[in-house]
């Protein structure tokens, strides 16, 4: 699912115009985006939490030439997914409750 699928879905369940969910959406990825940048998480209660960790400078290799260079240290996201959001992907879809008729 990519930005515009996700808007029409939630359009499509909350009855919100797209422009509304747009902005919300843009805006909620810019709270997550600058918390994280100040090292706090972000935690949604049967969702999941986003979180930073950070990577210390390593030591790899180029694997056209095999030489030896330096990865620089960096800090990665994280995300953990909640204890409903496990259950939700672990269970079967639910079907839509539609009826198709017949054809005589």
């Amino acid at each position: 699912m990519n930005r515009v699928e996700l808007i029409d879905a939630i359009a499509a369940e909350t009855g919100l115009t797209k422009k509304d969910i747009d902005v919300t959406l843009k805006s909620f990825m810019a709270v997550v985006s600058d918390t994280l940048q100040k090292k706090e998480s972000v935690q949604l209660i049967g969702f999941g939490t986003f979180s930073t960790v950070d990577k210390p400078e390593r030591e790899g290799r180029n694997p056209a030439n095999g030489e030896t260079i330096k990865i620089a240290a960096s800090t990665a996201v994280k995300f953990k997914a909640g204890t409903a959001m496990k259950e939700k992907v672990n269970t079967k879809p639910e079907k839509k409750s539609g009826k198709k008729s017949k054809k005589k």
